[in-house]
């Protein structure tokens, strides 16, 4: 099958993108596709130069990436790299490479890839990808609003609400403090701060509107951390997240060693059961497609909240849904065919049982003791 590993750009997450990418890449290459990795904003060659039969020569392509720093890449410094064009996201011949393709694997990661355009632009030109469309792209990938589907949804939430420039001014008295300030389109825990008072509330504001113009103050709850990969409609054991550092922001995500993973999860039937549930529903509430990963708190006193759904999950060495996965004997490389099998299931009009209402399916703690 011919394969195109769509990564970086110029988002946030630019280095986690091109690090899942490379693995996505090598993963594939060794099941026997022929797969090119590329950059969706610095492309390939120059514009006008001929691609055409790129995947004759797809082995000899580079793939090398450097490694995921512990602070977010400097977006202005690669937007420099793209040779006297730096307006629009997709780089050189992306589009013409695409089309080659049987499926384009999304290995985007923040607004780049999550936020639905891309996914539309790709509808429009008939472009095959993998993950969810560009509603339950633009749905999950804003917070604020996937926070009203969840609420409406009966699907246990943090309080909180959205913000922008023009009420910086706002105090977050129905919430009090501390609580949880970060760019409603973000993603890694780019620009999140924890605030305890006023004046670590107006610095955290400033932090979070360097990245967009619309930010959320939630509460801030005390509790363990857990993540729930879904493929296909169906959730993947649950695994629960320790950072050492006692927060899990962008360094304890992506540098090894920072946090222990779990995986399953040391909880009872019934929160394993609730959770995988509640993953389910917010895959659905959502519209979501394909594969995505569902984050949860769990307090003291067993009370859950759902953080909020991500719809193209990292794919790096610490990954979660990879870890997941590993639990059900499911091998890297086996999972990203299975991502690919799914998007071309929905392209086949093979819908996913668990879309529809009033049906879950999750591997529970039964079934892992049959593998």
């Amino acid at each position: 099958m011919k394969i195109v590993v769509l990564a970086g750009g110029i988002s946030t997450e630019r280095d986690v993108s091109l690090i899942s990418g490379a693995g996505i890449l090598k993963a594939l290459r060794e099941k026997g596709h022929q797969v090119i990795l590329l950059d969706v904003f610095l492309g390939y060659k120059k514009r006008g130069e001929d691609v055409s039969n790129i995947f004759e020569k797809a082995a000899e392509m580079d793939s090398q990436v450097n490694d995921i720093q512990s602070v977010d890449p400097d977006i202005e410094q690669v937007k420099k790299m793209r040779d006297g064009d730096e307006k629009g996201l997709f780089g050189p011949n992306v589009i013409e490479i695409c089309r080659q393709a049987d499926i384009v694997y999304m290995g985007l990661h923040g607004a780049d890839g999550e936020n639905g355009k891309v996914q539309a632009a790709f509808d429009v030109l008939g472009i095959k990808y993998t993950g969810s469309d560009y509603l339950g792209s633009a749905l999950a990938m804003d917070k604020g609003m996937a926070k009203k589907v969840f609420l409406q949804s009966k699907i246990p939430t943090p309080n909180g609400f959205t913000m922008t420039k023009s009420h910086i001014h706002e105090l977050p008295e129905e919430i009090g403090y501390p609580c949880i300030v970060k760019p409603c389109c973000g993603g890694s825990s780019v620009g999140m701060s924890i605030v305890k008072n006023e004046t670590e509330y107006k610095k955290a504001l400033d932090l979070a509107f360097k990245y967009e113009n619309e930010v959320v103050v939630e509460e801030y709850i005390k509790g363990r951390e857990f993540s729930v990969g879904v493929i296909g409609g169906k959730s993947l054991p649950i695994i629960e997240i320790i950072p050492k550092s006692g927060v899990y922001d962008y360094e304890t995500k992506y540098q090894p060693g920072m946090a222990t993973d779990v995986c399953p999860a040391p909880l009872s039937d019934e929160i394993t059961d609730k959770m995988q549930t509640y993953a389910i529903d917010v895959y659905r509430e959502l519209k979501l497609g394909s594969y995505a990963r569902i984050d949860f708190l769990l307090d003291a006193d067993d009370n859950m909240y759902c953080l909020e759904a991500n719809t193209l999950p990292g794919m790096t060495a610490t990954s979660l849904l990879p870890q997941e996965a590993k639990v059900l004997g499911i091998e890297y490389g086996v999972l990203c065919e299975q991502v690919i099998a799914q998007a071309l299931a929905a392209y086949n009009g093979e819908s996913e049982e668990l879309t529809k209402p009033g049906t879950n399916s999750h591997y529970g703690k039964a079934d892992l003791k049959k593998l």
